[in-house]
């Protein structure tokens, strides 16, 4: 029997006075199955860590790792200080939520807003980090020249007036969009569309880099790190989309089916659009942001889709952000990491065509859930996708837009750093002793010998520095070509 919610004991009881796992008895593979899956999407947050660390220059690479590690610290204590409440607490508005689980409050053992077979503190962990992963989506639209501390600061406060709000309108049975209903199965509103206009709005308010004709300004300074982030990707989404119903039924299996297929079509709709658009060859980076679009792209519809729609989800996306290579340039604003077209676009097309494809008859693999779409003959479901697209791409960019202008104007709060650092690198300017790869052909004696041309981190100035940074980049361009 499904355990129910007991509003006199809303912590679950007194672990004390009597036995907390009886109303889970004989269901607990229903939790077990959500906290592997929350292990697996805790894998993202230093995946998409590497994947940027590679995408950057490799005097900026090291920041970004870094700040994997602190955006899923500052996102946990802000998730327990009040961002849960925000976003799921059960007597939310249509908007935003109230702070009736402030600190945690009674998130113990009850059932869970999102699942009666979920204890509340499982489904807290769960949210918790989609939180911390779309955050650290988001930061990326500062790299190579935003501020650490102030970025960690953004971070806490986009989280609380973008991310906790736009998940209650989701997700939180009191959510606007949930009564709508719109439908996202798990997060191509508050995680990708989000994360990618939010991220445009970031680059836009920093301001374009300054690269000083350095040939490798857009180029990735690591294939090998991209590779690997897109492994941990891919490899955390399984847990990202199959934990997404709340349970462990045949609908979360095909959850699981549906992502490694969009991810399979993904790479191969972005390698063929490469292809032809670049003389017949080919390009690891194009595979691996493939693999991210199909996944964006099946993230809306992964527990709505069948396994050969989920195929053409996956080709489509992917193959409209590879079309979409050079919407920087189109938009005059210099977001490097292209999370605005992987993640801001593809989300998109994704919420799109979930509206189209959704269907009852894989919805309803979890015992219960009705969610049909154009193809049953629901065509009013693609309106209500629109509004969802248009709602939460407006407000995502819009109030991110204000916050960042709000902190830019506070004395002290240098969102930017200065042009000088920019040119030395993120990594020689805000950390001590560590640097990403081995600099020793630059500023290091070899066996003994100094070479002539070394370079010393302590004594830079921005001429040598840029003629450094020219040379790391030749290399950096050569060893990425091998």
């Amino acid at each position: 029997m499904e355990p129910t919610f007991n509003e006199t004991i809303s912590n679950g009881g007194n672990p004390q006075e009597m036995d907390v796992n009886a109303p889970y008895a004989g269901s607990e593979f229903q939790y077990v199955y959500i906290m592997v899956c929350s292990f697996l999407v805790w894998m993202i947050i230093p995946g998409i860590g590497l994947l940027y660390s590679g995408l950057a220059r490799r005097k900026s690479a090291l920041s970004l790792l870094f700040q994997s590690f602190m955006i899923l610290a500052v996102v946990t204590f802000q998730w327990m200080f009040w961002g849960y409440s925000l976003a799921y607490s059960r007597t939310a508005g249509p908007f935003i939520g109230d702070l009736a689980n402030f600190g945690l409050k009674n998130v113990m053992a009850a059932p869970s807003p999102g699942s009666a077979w979920l204890p509340e503190l499982v489904f807290c962990f769960y949210q918790l980090l989609f939180c911390a992963c779309t955050v650290m989506l988001v930061v990326g639209g500062a790299f190579e020249r935003g501020n650490i501390i102030p970025s960690l600061i953004f971070s806490f406060c986009w989280a609380t007036v973008v991310y906790c709000p736009i998940a209650c309108w989701t997700w939180n049975a009191n959510g606007w969009l949930f009564n709508l209903p719109s439908l996202d199965f798990a997060g191509g509103g508050p995680v990708h569309i989000a994360s990618g206009c939010s991220a445009l709005a970031y680059a836009f308010v920093l301001g374009k880099r300054k690269h000083h004709g350095q040939q490798a300004h857009v180029k990735p300074h690591n294939t090998t790190l991209v590779f690997l982030g897109t492994v941990l990707i891919w490899f955390g989404w399984f847990g990202f989309n199959g934990g997404s119903t709340l349970n462990a039924s045949v609908r979360a299996m095909i959850a699981v089916f549906n992502t490694n297929t969009a991810a399979a079509m993904g790479v191969l709709g972005w390698v063929f659009v490469d292809y032809f658009k670049h003389g017949y060859k080919f390009s690891v980076v194009g595979a691996c942001e493939g693999a991210i679009a199909g996944l964006v792209g099946i993230t809306p519809a992964a527990g709505y889709v069948s396994i050969w729609l989920a195929a053409a989800i996956g080709f489509i996306t992917a193959a409209v952000c590879s079309l979409m290579q050079n919407v920087n340039d189109w938009i005059h604003i210099d977001e490097g990491m292209d999370v605005f077209k992987l993640h801001g676009i593809g989300g998109m097309v994704g919420s799109f065509l979930t509206g189209i494809f959704a269907s009852s008859s894989i919805s309803s693999l979890d015992g219960g859930t009705l969610a049909p779409g154009a193809i049953d003959g629901v065509g009013i479901q693609v309106a209500r996708q629109l509004a969802d697209i248009a709602a939460i791409s407006s407000y995502s960019f819009v109030v991110s837009c204000i916050l960042l202008y709000i902190l830019k104007y506070i004395p002290g709060m240098n969102l930017r750093i200065s042009e000088e650092a920019e040119m030395i690198g993120l990594d020689h300017h805000q950390f001590f002793e560590e640097q990403i790869g081995d600099w020793s052909i630059l500023d290091m004696s070899i066996h003994g010998v100094v070479r002539p041309a070394a370079v010393s981190a302590q004594s830079v100035t921005p001429s040598s520095e840029k003629a450094k940074d020219h040379t790391v980049s030749e290399d950096s361009a050569a060893t990425s070509s091998a």
